[in-house]
């Protein structure tokens, strides 16, 4: 388990996507939960991104605190993540989070799957 301060992050998140987790998980009423990202293959550019929230911290997993709230991160995933942002929007097509992510060369339509 790793843990850094925020000048030195491999992957970081938005204020925005702090802010959303901290009220879905007072929702659930359930302060173990943590925001879990990861990579797996598959999606139409090769590897797709997925979220989940998750009580566990494996050994090697990432972690990034912010606004009280951690997001985790394993090590398989975090080598295609290096760099990258988790964010969260909301408007007209509707409310998720997702990844900037300067590794990627290419992506989907709706910025679910990537290719590097």
């Amino acid at each position: 388990m790793t843990e850094e301060t925020e000048d030195t992050l491999p992957i970081s998140f938005t204020d925005a996507a702090a802010s959303k987790v901290k009220v879905l998980l007072d929702e659930e009423e359930n302060e173990a939960l943590k925001l879990r990202v990861y990579v797996t293959g598959g999606g139409c550019s090769g590897f797709q991104y997925g979220f989940t929230f998750d009580e566990k911290v494996n050994e090697g997993d990432f972690i990034v605190e912010k606004q009280g709230v951690k997001l985790v991160v394993d090590p398989m995933s975090l080598q295609y993540l290096m760099g990258g942002e988790v964010d969260y929007t909301s408007g007209l097509e509707g409310s998720r989070f997702f990844v900037k992510n300067p590794n990627a060369t290419t992506t989907c339509g709706c910025g679910a799957s990537f290719s590097v």
